[in-house]
């Protein structure tokens, strides 16, 4: 039995107030990226004063310049050689990833020591300040490739292959993890998991090589979407801002040396159908799907074919829920897209 099922109705009913960020200093790492600027920007709203860790201080003040009310302090450091300073942080979420493909399969060493190295460096800052809480962001990747449609525990065991050079994406979460886990328990640091399902929305930059971004381009200019595989791997996915409050509601409640799955369990669905779901939803009738099937796409870094049906009852236990569907977080994501093309243009 899960331990969240000790939850009291009390708690509950108190769950996704933020207000309690008010005033509190939260250190985030890959605060530029796409989830840490959904992360920044609810954290402001809410009053916190967000220590955002970058490695380009003029990219990160671009970022944020339209919302950087003055609660924004820039701490220049690449994760992998931070040091373990006292920053007065009451919380900590690590975000700084690679998550290019590309690298998965061109750089592995560099992905796995960055993640495990960076992950270690950021578990002695928290150990340093005495943080309330900490919050890693893993993956569904870490599940390996599951081969049919049942639902996903957090105690699912994975079948990855640790020889193919692919796994070290996944594998350096898994040991990220353990990580967060082995901190809890030998230094008492508030350690928690957060595994995301693929995750996008507004912010998304025009040349992003994901999948959604491909769909998303050839929509704006309209091309047809051609897929490399017959896009069967299956997976949920999740709106930016829903993944946002849903790691925030880890980060206040969940359980130390817990992790939690994080997706929107109604847009399961193969890459496919969801291309084809953006083509007739989006395409104006002037963008078809077409298969052209590459006889070896390990050069793409692409995932094996899965299907990741992510269970999130113990993240809901918490009080959270996602609002935002798969049509309506296309829909959002490409009028943004669409903008940054106009300015790309001017």
């Amino acid at each position: 039995m899960h331990k969240f099922t000790d939850m009291t109705t009390k708690r509950i009913n108190e769950m996704n107030d933020f207000s309690i960020f008010g005033g509190k200093r939260v250190l985030i790492t890959g605060a530029t990226g796409l989830i840490g600027r959904s992360l920044t920007r609810k954290l402001l709203q809410y009053g916190a004063k967000v220590i955002a860790m970058v490695r380009n201080e003029e990219k990160a003040h671009s970022t944020f310049s339209d919302i950087d009310n003055g609660n924004i302090e820039y701490l220049v450091m690449d994760v992998t050689t931070a040091e373990t300073i006292n920053l007065n942080a009451d919380y900590i979420i690590h975000g700084a990833s690679i998550t290019s493909s590309k690298a998965f399969v061109e750089e592995p060493v560099d992905v796995i020591m960055g993640a495990v190295i960076g992950t270690k460096n950021l578990l002695e800052i928290a150990r340093v300040n005495n943080v309330k809480s900490f919050v890693y962001l893993s993956s569904m990747e870490i599940y390996g490739a599951p081969s049919d449609d049942a639902k996903i525990l957090e105690n699912n065991a994975s079948n990855l292959n640790t020889m193919t050079p692919r796994s070290g994406y996944p594998e350096s979460k898994r040991l990220s993890e353990c990580l967060c886990a082995s901190y809890a328990a030998q230094y008492g640091v508030p350690a928690k998991v957060v595994r995301l399902t693929q995750t996008f929305g507004e912010g998304v930059v025009y040349q992003d090589s994901r999948v959604f971004a491909e769909f998303a381009r050839c929509v704006l200019e309209q091309k047809d979407i051609v897929l490399k595989t017959k896009g069967e791997t299956k997976r949920n996915y999740l709106y930016t801002e829903d993944a946002a409050e849903a790691i925030l509601t880890v980060l206040l409640y969940g359980v130390v040396g817990e992790a939690y799955n994080a997706a929107n369990e109604d847009t399961y669905c193969s890459i496919y159908e969801m291309a084809q779901i953006v083509a007739n939803r989006f395409g104006q009738g002037k963008v078809k799907v077409r298969v052209e099937e590459e006889n070896d796409i390990s050069r793409f870094g692409f995932a094996p074919t899965l299907k990741m049906n992510l269970d999130c009852s113990k993240l809901s236990a918490l009080g959270w829920q996602a609002q935002v569907g798969l049509e309506t977080a296309f829909e959002r994501m490409i009028k943004y897209m669409e903008s940054v093309k106009s300015q790309m243009r001017g």
